[in-house]
């Protein structure tokens, strides 16, 4: 079983940052696949930047520039630093690991103000 723990959302004004972080909790996923997905008020899940098995990312357009994944083997963790952030970046943010069957965390509100 693979839980997914996610920290570092919160209010924050435009033009900000922060720091999103997602741990496994049950597993070691150094290896495997992770993205960060977010879905705003009246629109569907979308796919904000990922880490491919092979350590290759890949950005949303809306973001590139703007937002970095990474991944720390040590700490076992991937982390979202989002910079530059605009009022429509505000989303539940979610933390996917293609480990296993795949699984997702529970979401943290980011909210940026204008």
């Amino acid at each position: 079983q693979v839980q997914l723990v996610e920290s570092g959302g919160g209010l924050v004004q435009a033009g900000g940052s922060l720091r999103l972080s997602c741990a496994p909790s049950g597993s070691i996923f150094s290896r495997a696949a992770m993205g960060w997905y977010r879905q705003a008020p009246g629109k569907q899940r979308e796919l904000v930047a990922a880490l491919t098995s092979g350590g290759s990312t890949n950005y949303a357009d809306s973001v590139k520039g703007r937002f970095t994944i990474s991944r720390d083997n040590t700490k076992n963790a991937v982390y979202l630093q989002m910079n530059s952030l605009k009022p429509e970046d505000t989303a539940v943010y979610y933390c996917w690991t293609g480990l296993g069957r795949g699984y997702w965390g529970q979401g943290t509100q980011v909210t940026v103000s204008s």
